[in-house]
């Protein structure tokens, strides 16, 4: 399956202890199920709530969110359930007594958590965003001190936000950090949406009070950060934004020049406040137009207006209700990186799941007869192959026959040679050459970039043809001891990936 996952947004349940909202909880449980049937294929289903799970910590509300969270596991419709903290699950200071520290008791992130979903090739970054707001301050009183004080959170926020990611990947990344999805999720609006009530209820503004400070350089943190969607809730109102800031690296004006983010907002899922209830499913995955395969963002947002039992899609007016955002970038996954995903998932291997993988792996054009190679193409393409034929190694080892495990290492053997033999036409030293092969996670255009930009003195890869063209059928001898005949060295199939 190509990647995709699934993620149901729900937000301020504002649960109070008291099981007045259970039989709302219920209802919207109900609609859960029903919508994330549709996507019972998909490996990852994630229940997402985005902040006050609970109208104020105390411990029989705590306990019923407990038992609310519980509840929607045992549904069985999704596969993790993660959370973000609200202004409202947190202590308030004039107000300690008989609250608990929603962080400890709900398990919820005090700063920063970065959850990945490797087959998805999902990062849900998980982002408190309480210190960076003013809601703490409601009392009406917002002087010049304590708003630069909330501007320097929202700032550090940003911090938390790449100290979570890392700017190399984290050791259990397999696939290089450029290519994962990544969604951030927190509590309060990063852009305002006014509508005045801050100002009608408490007498003061509604920007220093309902939203982070500063939103504006936390977002252009989060788009540098190549996070591709906001999901938040906080304000009981539905809204999709999309947020464009000027790219530092791009060389011209044009679509190309532009960063783009986009910011969902989930309203209260139990309708709270007389407010209409709603929640959001966010489907991510590949969509195929024009021959062409897009992987994008189906946003579908459910509202269920007051008085009335049911929840309906809130776009009605598109075909079937769905919102369709472009993903901003490619997602496809090379071959090698999908292999090894597969490989790290299976407790062993079987023989045709080995020849599937090899199939996988050797079906293209680099591993063909063709008159001009692009060997910095085939260099890459080898290097990721024998990354993966490695750990495919290391698997059947220990659980595969010995016949097997000689095969495959007669492969890897060979594989060596091609990527030693595309180090010589390219002008590779000895050095450079193994910095390129230690790299545990290689991004394509990175590594093609960085061999076209290596001085050296190349050799004519003409003289190199038909020493090329005999490692490949040596190479195709060894994988027909897997049962596979793919023709390798001669003549590419039709048509035959990159």
């Amino acid at each position: 399956m190509d990647r995709c996952f699934v993620i149901a947004q729900i937000s301020d349940l504002h649960l109070d202890g008291s099981g007045r909202l259970l039989p709302t909880i219920e209802a919207l449980s109900a609609a859960l199920r029903e919508r994330m049937a549709d996507f019972a294929d998909v490996p990852d289903r994630i229940l997402l709530i985005t902040g006050d799970l609970v109208d104020e910590p105390t411990p029989r509300a705590l306990d019923e969110a407990l038992a609310v969270i519980a509840s929607l596991r045992q549904t069985g419709a999704f596969t993790d359930i993660q959370a973000v903290a609200g202004n409202h699950d947190v202590k308030r200071p004039s107000q300690w007594a008989g609250r608990h520290d929603v962080y400890d008791y709900l398990h919820l992130p005090r700063t920063s958590k970065s959850v990945y979903y490797r087959q998805a090739g999902l990062d849900l970054v998980l982002l408190d965003s309480n210190r960076a707001s003013l809601t703490t301050l409601a009392s009406g009183h917002v002087d010049a001190r304590s708003y630069k004080a909330m501007v320097a959170d929202s700032a550090r926020l940003s911090v938390e936000l790449a100290g979570s990611m890392g700017s190399a990947g984290r050791a259990d990344y397999a696939e290089p950090a450029d290519n994962l999805v990544r969604v951030l999720a927190l509590h309060h609006h990063p852009l305002p949406q006014a509508t005045g009530e801050g100002k009608r209820f408490l007498g003061v503004p509604d920007e220093p009070l309902m939203y982070l400070a500063a939103p504006g350089t936390f977002l252009e943190a989060a788009t540098s950060l190549n996070v591709n969607l906001v999901l938040h809730g906080h304000r009981h109102v539905e809204g999709l934004t999309r947020y464009s800031i000027p790219d530092p690296r791009a060389t011209g004006s044009g679509e190309a020049f532009w960063r783009t983010i986009c910011v969902l907002s989930c309203p209260s899922s139990t309708g709270q406040a007389g407010d209409d209830a709603g929640f959001n499913i966010i489907h991510f995955g590949p969509a195929t137009r024009a021959g062409e395969t897009d992987h994008g963002f189906a946003i579908t947002r459910y509202s269920r207006p007051r008085n009335d039992a049911a929840f309906r899609p809130l776009d009605s007016n598109l075909p079937n209700g769905v919102i369709r955002l472009p993903a901003g970038r490619d997602f496809s996954r090379d071959p090698a990186v999908q292999s090894t995903i597969e490989i790290a998932s299976s407790a062993a291997l079987k023989r045709d799941q080995v020849a599937a993988i090899a199939r996988r792996l050797f079906a293209r054009r680099s591993f063909y007869d063709e008159a001009e190679p692009d060997w910095a193409m085939a260099c890459y393409v080898y290097t990721v192959s024998s990354r993966a034929w490695t750990d495919l190694e290391g698997k059947v080892e220990s659980s595969g026959p010995r016949s097997d495990v000689a095969t495959l290492a007669a492969v890897g053997t060979v594989l060596s040679r091609l990527i030693g033999q595309c180090a010589d036409v390219l002008g590779l030293d000895r050095n450079e050459l193994d910095e390129l092969r230690g790299r545990r996670l290689v991004n394509r255009d990175d590594f093609l970039r960085q061999l076209r930009a290596l001085p050296g003195d190349r050799l004519h890869p003409e003289q190199r043809g038909p020493q090329r063209r005999q490692l490949l059928r040596d190479l195709n001898e060894h994988v027909m001891a897997l049962g596979l005949d793919l023709g390798l060295g001669g003549a590419p199939p039709s048509p035959a990936p990159p």
